[in-house]
């Protein structure tokens, strides 16, 4: 299973990644995948892993703030992105590793940290520095191994397309090279794995798109005494704040929603029902107030220069869509697919490897079921 953080649905065909397009066009191919709420990498790559909502699984942003540890988990922060007590849900790879199955990961949101005291059987801490030849080889490596040391899921990720979305925006040339890379990155992964005769699945998936922001004129949230006592976890997109009592909370959210410019103010039990977020906090880690900007703007500092690209908006917006493509001797040949929610590709994975769920997902097997072959 291969991410390409930040790949947006339409980059495909829009900047010709002719690998991706003959290697899906020969297997299953969906519209879009939408991606759970918020739009962010944490929260998507992890709902990928588990089957589960954000706020089913934890990682409920790429900041925020647990109240039961009095802690912040934060995407920069190593220990805490290595720390497997901050993380919910069964992923895939321990639920391989469980059943005697051995996994391997290059890179993936979790899999450097012990969940439920359990690592992928082989896996690197995140770095970039290793060219993606080598990182390809790995992969070959792997699958040359004895069939008893052989991996039977292997997670793979690509940084660059996201990184170049962010810093250049989703129409800029810098995305359509960063797009052509991975792609030939992917033609040469497939053409490696083809010459080893193994019967070998490849899924296609992205965490979230990106769109364009305004950045001359970057948003902020007013100044006022009722915001002082609350604490304050930002993103460029969301914004979360954390009261002591209902009195501060009310305060804070009565002034915010007074002063609403370019943003929606939500009390945590108001969010959408539709994002399976406020009311369904498993964890109570999401904060009383979660402010959501615009489509096209972002919170920032007038003095600091922002990014044209982002998001983590609301995941209704076909921009944050996501894609899915998959083919291999499971899948079905020439099959188009409508869009769907990304909790959904969990239980085909582990239906692809014959492992048994043994807890409680949000995703259903029926939803992906009809792209595979009937074994």
């Amino acid at each position: 299973m291969i991410s390409i953080d930040g790949f947006r649905y339409d980059y495909a065909e829009r900047y010709h990644a002719q690998n991706l397009l003959r290697l899906s066009g020969q297997g299953v191919r969906a519209t879009a995948m939408q991606p759970s709420f918020p739009s962010l990498t944490f929260p998507n790559h992890y709902t990928l892993a588990t089957g589960m909502y954000p706020a089913h699984h934890g990682l409920v942003d790429n900041l925020f703030y647990d109240r039961k540890r009095d802690a912040i988990y934060k995407v920069g922060n190593r220990d805490a992105v290595e720390d497997g007590t901050w993380y919910g849900g069964l992923p895939l790879w321990v639920l391989a590793e469980k059943q005697q199955m051995i996994s391997a990961s290059y890179f993936w949101v979790g899999s450097e940290s012990a969940i439920q005291n359990i690592r992928p059987t082989y896996y690197y801490k995140y770095q970039e520095k290793t060219s993606i030849d080598q990182r390809i080889q790995q992969v070959v490596n792997w699958l040359q191994l004895p069939a008893e040391q052989r991996p039977h899921l292997i997670t793979f990720y690509f940084p660059e397309v996201d990184h170049m979305g962010h810093r250049y925006g989703p129409d800029s040339d810098s995305v359509r090279n960063a797009v052509q890379f991975v792609d030939a990155a992917i033609g040469r992964m497939q053409e490696a794995v083809n010459k080893l005769n193994l019967p070998v699945n490849f899924i296609i998936v992205s965490d979230h798109g990106m769109l364009r922001v305004d950045t001359e004129h970057s948003l902020s949230l007013p100044d006022s005494p009722a915001l002082k006592p609350l604490r304050i976890a930002p993103t460029n997109e969301k914004i979360m704040l954390y009261g002591n009592n209902e009195a501060e909370i009310k305060a804070a959210y009565d002034f915010l929603k007074q002063h609403e410019n370019h943003y929606t103010v939500y009390l945590k039990k108001e969010t959408p029902e539709r994002w399976h977020y406020g009311q369904e906090d498993v964890y109570n880690r999401i904060g009383d107030i979660v402010v959501v900007a615009e489509a096209n703007y972002a919170f920032g500092s007038p003095e600091k220069k922002m990014y044209p690209g982002h998001h983590g908006f609301d995941n209704n917006l076909t921009d944050m869509n996501a894609i899915f493509m998959a083919w291999g001797p499971a899948f079905k040949t020439n099959t188009r697919i409508a869009t769907f929610e990304n909790i959904h590709v969990y239980p085909l994975v582990a239906r692809i490897l014959g492992l048994d769920i043994t807890q409680p997902i949000d995703g259903k097997i029926e939803v992906l079921e009809p792209v595979l072959n009937q074994q």
